[in-house]
């Protein structure tokens, strides 16, 4: 009984453990917007050659291509997803 008990426990404390560090990159995330626009604005003035803003260009066009799903090229294969082969599809 007392092993039951204990597992409990442990387990109750890694759940919150893990509830505390997902909440703290959340909340990290959210106060970094104000800590950080004064240099965003400070850097964005001193950003003569453009580089930042074709930085952020870059970025948003290789996000873009990253979620859209990638249908040309793929064929068919008649075990799909569970082809123990499937990651040798460019050799072909």
């Amino acid at each position: 009984m007392q092993t039951l008990a204990v597992d409990i426990a442990i387990t109750f404390v890694d759940d919150a453990a893990a509830l505390l560090a997902g909440s703290g990159r959340a909340l990290l995330r959210f106060a970094m917007g104000p800590i950080m626009g004064p240099i965003d604005r400070i850097a964005n003035a001193c950003d003569i050659a453009g580089v930042l803003t074709e930085r952020r260009a870059t970025f948003r066009m290789w996000q873009a291509n990253r979620t859209r799903p990638r249908r040309e090229g793929r064929r068919f294969t008649l075990l799909g997803r569970l082809s123990p082969f499937r990651h040798l599809v460019h050799l072909t």
